[in-house]
Protein backbone atom coordinates (compact mmCIF):
# COMPACT_ATOMS: atom_id res chain seq x y z
CA UNK A 1 0.00 0.00 0.00
CA UNK A 2 2.76 2.31 0.85
CA UNK A 3 4.93 1.56 -2.55
CA UNK A 4 1.03 2.45 -3.92
CA UNK A 5 0.77 5.88 -2.41
CA UNK A 6 4.61 6.87 -2.99
CA UNK A 7 3.60 6.08 -7.07
CA UNK A 8 0.34 8.24 -6.69
CA UNK A 9 2.69 11.14 -5.03
CA UNK A 10 4.89 10.73 -7.97
CA UNK A 11 2.36 10.95 -10.64
CA UNK A 12 0.43 13.86 -8.78
CA UNK A 13 3.70 15.79 -9.04
CA UNK A 14 3.87 15.39 -12.85
CA UNK A 15 0.61 16.31 -13.07
CA UNK A 16 0.56 19.56 -11.44
CA UNK A 17 3.25 20.73 -13.87
CA UNK A 18 1.13 20.04 -16.27
CA UNK A 19 -1.78 21.85 -15.07
CA UNK A 20 0.49 25.12 -13.85
CA UNK A 21 1.52 24.68 -17.95
CA UNK A 22 -2.25 24.91 -19.05
CA UNK A 23 -2.92 27.75 -16.84
CA UNK A 24 0.37 29.54 -17.60
CA UNK A 25 1.54 31.78 -20.75
CA UNK A 26 1.58 28.90 -23.33
CA UNK A 27 5.33 29.30 -23.33
CA UNK A 28 6.27 25.79 -22.00
CA UNK A 29 7.67 27.44 -18.84
CA UNK A 30 6.39 27.08 -14.98
CA UNK A 31 6.67 29.50 -12.41
CA UNK A 32 8.24 27.46 -9.63
CA UNK A 33 7.29 28.94 -6.76
CA UNK A 34 3.57 28.61 -7.59
CA UNK A 35 4.10 24.60 -8.40
CA UNK A 36 6.37 24.25 -5.24
CA UNK A 37 3.77 25.82 -3.30
CA UNK A 38 1.34 23.47 -4.40
CA UNK A 39 3.22 20.23 -5.00
CA UNK A 40 4.33 20.46 -0.87
CA UNK A 41 0.51 21.40 0.08
CA UNK A 42 -0.42 18.35 -1.73
CA UNK A 43 2.48 16.02 0.20
CA UNK A 44 1.39 17.79 3.64
CA UNK A 45 -2.64 16.71 2.74
CA UNK A 46 -1.26 13.11 2.13
CA UNK A 47 0.81 12.45 4.99
CA UNK A 48 -1.24 13.89 7.65
CA UNK A 49 0.75 12.81 11.02
CA UNK A 50 -2.30 12.86 13.87
CA UNK A 51 -0.79 15.15 16.33
CA UNK A 52 2.54 15.82 14.65
CA UNK A 53 2.82 19.90 13.92
CA UNK A 54 5.31 20.14 10.97
CA UNK A 55 5.47 23.35 9.65
CA UNK A 56 6.52 23.80 6.36
CA UNK A 57 9.46 26.87 5.56
CA UNK A 58 9.37 27.60 1.97
CA UNK A 59 11.89 30.50 0.66
CA UNK A 60 11.18 30.35 -2.96
CA UNK A 61 12.31 33.11 -5.51
CA UNK A 62 9.21 34.36 -6.99
CA UNK A 63 8.71 34.51 -10.54
CA UNK A 64 11.34 32.07 -11.73
CA UNK A 65 10.02 30.19 -14.81
CA UNK A 66 11.65 27.01 -15.70
CA UNK A 67 11.10 24.78 -18.37
CA UNK A 68 10.01 20.95 -18.43
CA UNK A 69 13.06 19.55 -18.85
CA UNK A 70 14.08 21.17 -15.58
CA UNK A 71 10.52 21.33 -13.94
CA UNK A 72 9.88 17.60 -13.99
CA UNK A 73 12.48 16.61 -12.47
CA UNK A 74 13.06 19.12 -9.94
CA UNK A 75 9.60 17.86 -8.76
CA UNK A 76 10.13 14.60 -8.49
CA UNK A 77 12.96 15.60 -6.29
CA UNK A 78 11.05 17.91 -4.03
CA UNK A 79 8.30 15.03 -4.51
CA UNK A 80 10.69 12.66 -2.88
CA UNK A 81 12.73 14.44 -0.59
CA UNK A 82 9.39 16.39 1.22
CA UNK A 83 7.43 13.12 1.69
CA UNK A 84 11.03 11.43 3.11
CA UNK A 85 11.01 13.94 5.44
CA UNK A 86 7.24 13.33 6.45
CA UNK A 87 7.67 10.12 6.99
CA UNK A 88 10.80 9.59 8.79
CA UNK A 89 12.28 12.95 10.28
CA UNK A 90 9.98 12.80 13.29
CA UNK A 91 9.07 9.85 14.90
CA UNK A 92 8.28 10.10 18.66
CA UNK A 93 7.99 13.74 18.03
CA UNK A 94 5.33 16.05 18.13
CA UNK A 95 6.88 19.26 16.28
CA UNK A 96 8.99 19.82 13.12
CA UNK A 97 9.82 22.25 10.82
CA UNK A 98 10.64 21.24 7.15
CA UNK A 99 12.38 24.04 4.77
CA UNK A 100 12.82 24.63 0.63
CA UNK A 101 14.81 27.47 -0.66
CA UNK A 102 15.36 27.42 -4.15
CA UNK A 103 17.53 30.54 -5.48
CA UNK A 104 19.87 31.60 -8.63
CA UNK A 105 23.26 31.93 -7.86
CA UNK A 106 25.65 34.30 -9.46
CA UNK A 107 26.81 33.51 -12.31
CA UNK A 108 30.11 34.92 -13.94
CA UNK A 109 30.08 32.88 -16.79
CA UNK A 110 27.51 32.86 -19.80
CA UNK A 111 26.78 29.52 -19.63
CA UNK A 112 23.65 29.61 -18.35
CA UNK A 113 21.76 29.81 -15.04
CA UNK A 114 22.89 28.74 -11.84
CA UNK A 115 20.62 27.28 -9.30
CA UNK A 116 20.82 25.98 -5.77
CA UNK A 117 17.49 23.79 -4.30
CA UNK A 118 17.78 22.67 -0.50
CA UNK A 119 15.05 20.85 0.78
CA UNK A 120 15.80 20.38 4.89
CA UNK A 121 13.95 19.18 7.77
CA UNK A 122 15.23 19.48 11.97
CA UNK A 123 13.87 15.48 12.50
CA UNK A 124 16.31 13.39 13.80
CA UNK A 125 18.79 12.60 10.66
CA UNK A 126 20.81 10.22 9.98
CA UNK A 127 23.41 8.17 11.94
CA UNK A 128 26.85 9.09 11.84
CA UNK A 129 28.48 6.25 10.42
CA UNK A 130 25.43 6.55 7.32
CA UNK A 131 26.80 6.59 3.90
CA UNK A 132 23.77 7.97 1.46
CA UNK A 133 25.40 6.81 -1.54
CA UNK A 134 24.61 3.13 -0.14
CA UNK A 135 20.75 4.07 -0.21
CA UNK A 136 18.77 1.03 -1.39
CA UNK A 137 15.99 2.92 -1.84
CA UNK A 138 13.39 4.16 -4.58
CA UNK A 139 13.19 7.45 -3.72
CA UNK A 140 16.85 8.05 -3.00
CA UNK A 141 18.05 6.10 -6.79
CA UNK A 142 15.17 8.17 -8.19
CA UNK A 143 16.88 11.93 -6.60
CA UNK A 144 20.68 10.80 -7.17
CA UNK A 145 19.31 9.32 -10.81
CA UNK A 146 17.35 13.11 -11.39
CA UNK A 147 20.24 14.91 -10.24
CA UNK A 148 22.17 13.22 -13.00
CA UNK A 149 19.95 14.26 -14.93
CA UNK A 150 19.84 17.60 -14.54
CA UNK A 151 23.72 17.57 -14.46
CA UNK A 152 23.60 18.75 -10.94
CA UNK A 153 25.73 18.04 -7.74
CA UNK A 154 23.93 16.42 -4.84
CA UNK A 155 25.37 17.30 -0.89
CA UNK A 156 24.07 15.97 1.65
CA UNK A 157 24.24 16.77 5.74
CA UNK A 158 22.87 15.25 8.58
CA UNK A 159 23.59 17.12 11.65
CA UNK A 160 20.26 18.57 13.88
CA UNK A 161 18.37 17.04 10.97
CA UNK A 162 18.81 16.40 7.43
CA UNK A 163 20.03 18.80 4.81
CA UNK A 164 19.81 17.80 0.68
CA UNK A 165 21.70 21.11 -1.02
CA UNK A 166 21.21 20.22 -4.93
CA UNK A 167 23.40 22.58 -7.40
CA UNK A 168 22.59 22.54 -11.39
CA UNK A 169 22.90 24.78 -13.98
CA UNK A 170 19.99 25.36 -16.52
CA UNK A 171 21.11 26.31 -19.88
CA UNK A 172 18.46 28.43 -21.97
CA UNK A 173 17.51 26.96 -24.83
CA UNK A 174 17.44 29.20 -27.98
CA UNK A 175 13.67 30.53 -29.05
CA UNK A 176 14.53 30.72 -32.17
CA UNK A 177 12.77 28.40 -34.85
CA UNK A 178 14.54 27.88 -38.27
CA UNK A 179 13.07 28.36 -41.41
CA UNK A 180 12.18 24.46 -43.02
CA UNK A 181 14.67 23.76 -45.74
CA UNK A 182 13.90 24.66 -49.18
CA UNK A 183 12.91 21.33 -51.85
Amino acid sequence: MEAFRESQDRVRSMALIHEELHEGKGDNKLNLSLYLEKLVDNLFQTYRLGNTDINLNMDVEENTFIDMDTAVPLGIIVNELVSNSLKHAFPGRDKGEIRIKFRREENESDEGNRFTLTVSDDGVGFPDNFDFKDIGSLGFQLVTILVDQLDGELELKSKNGTEYTIRFTVIEKSEKVSAPAPQ
